[in-house]
C-alpha cells in the first residue's frame, strides 16, 4: 500500500510497502532512518525539496531513496538549473545515481568522501537515485550531502562552478560586478595550498569594498583597507604577484569561492567601452 503524507504545499514525502521511515523535514531539508526497514523490504523513499540550498541525512540507509529537488520558483522549467551537492565528511552507506526514466548514472560511489567533493548536474538530467549498499553493521553508516540549485542564466555563479579556470569573457566579467556575492578591488598577498582538498587560499588586500553579502573581509589590522580569503582549484595555479584585480564570486557551500578575477585596468577597459555603448548591465564607480 502506498501511503503520502503531505507536509506543505510544496514537499511530499511517499513510503512504499508499507513501511514507517522516521523522518524530520521542512521545504529545504530532509532527515530520515532507515532502522524501522523490515531487512527483506527494499522500500524506495520520495523525497520532494523546494529550495535554493539546504541537507539530506539518510542515518543507517536501508533500501533506496529518490530525492527530487526543484528552485523555489514558480517556473515551470527545470532545464534551467544546475544542482551540486557536497557530500558530508565521513559520508557513507549508500551509493548516489542520477536517474531518469528507469535510467542509473553514477554520481558518488559509497565511501568516495575523503576529501569532500562538489558534484554538480543539470537539473533536467534526472533526480537523484540513493541506494544503500549491503552492510553487515548498517549502525555507524551515514549517508549525508548540502545541496545548492544555481541559475544557468547566472552566467557568473556557473562560471565559479563548473569551469573555475577559464578566464571569463567580457560579458561574464560584467555580470559578475552585478550579480556577485562580493565584489571587492585589491591585490593578492598570500596563497596557500590545502593539499587535502586540493585547493588554492588566496588572500587577499582589499583597497575599495564594492559588495559582500556576508563579512567575507575585514577591517585590515594595519588601520587601513580590508582583508580576507577566498578559495579557488588548485589546479587553477594561482599564486601571489602585484597589480590589482576585480575579485568576483559567491558563496559556495559556506564558503567564499572566487569566480571572474581580471586586472583591474582590464576591467576599467571592459566597463568603460560597454558604458559608452550603453551596454554595461549595472553602474559601478571605477577609479
Amino acid at each position: 500500500m502506498l501511503r503520502s503524507v503531505f507536509l506543505s504545499v510544496f514537499m511530499v514525502i511517499v513510503t512504499g510497502r508499507g513501511s514507517s521511515l522516521q523522518y524530520s523535514s521542512d521545504m529545504c531539508n530532509w532527515k530520515g532512518s532507515g532502522l524501522t526497514h523490515e531487512s527483506h523490504k527494499k522500500d524506495v523513499e520520495q523525497v520532494y525539496l523546494r529550495c535554493s540550498e539546504g541537507s539530506v541525512e539518510w542515518l543507517y540507509p536501508t533500501g533506496a531513496l529518490i530525492v527530487n529537488l526543484r528552485p523555489n520558483t514558480f517556473t515551470s522549467s527545470s532545464q534551467h538549473f544546475t544542482v551540486c551537492i557536497k557530500l558530508f565528511t565521513g559520508s557513507k552507506g549508500a551509493n548516489i545515481y542520477l536517474e531518469k526514466t528507469g535510467e542509473l548514472k553514477l554520481l558518488v560511489k559509497d565511501g568516495d568522501s575523503q576529501p569532500p567533493k562538489v558534484h554538480c548536474f543539470s537539473l533536467d538530467q534526472g533526480g537523484l537515485f540513493i541506494e544503500a549498499t549491503p552492510q553487515l553493521d548498517i549502525s555507524r553508516k551515514i549517508t549525508g550531502f548540502q545541496y545548492e540549485l544555481i541559475s544557468q542564466r547566472t552566467l557568473s555563479d556557473l562560471h565559479a562552478v563548473s569551469d573555475p579556470c577559464r578566464p571569463c569573457s567580457d560579458t561574464e566579467v560584467l555580470l559578475a560586478v552585478c550579480i556577485s556575492d562580493f565584489v571587492v578591488k585589491g591585490s593578492i598577498s598570500e596563497v596557500a595550498t590545502d593539499a587535502e582538498l586540493q585547493e588554492s587560499i588566496i588572500n587577499i588586500s582589499v583597497d575599495k569594498l564594492y559588495r559582500q553579502k556576508t563579512k567575507i573581509f575585514q577591517p585590515s589590522s594595519e588601520g587601513h583597507g580590508w582583508e580576507g580569503h577566498i578559495k579557488t582549484p588548485l589546479e587553477c595555479g594561482v599564486k601571489a604577484g602585484s597589480g590589482d584585480f576585480l575579485f568576483t564570486g559567491r558563496m559556495h557551500f559556506g564558503e567564499p569561492r572566487l569566480g571572474c578575477a581580471p586586472r583591474y585596468r582590464d576591467f576599467q577597459r571592459i566597463y568603460q567601452e560597454a558604458k559608452n555603448k550603453g551596454l554595461n548591465p549595472c553602474d559601478i564607480i571605477t577609479d
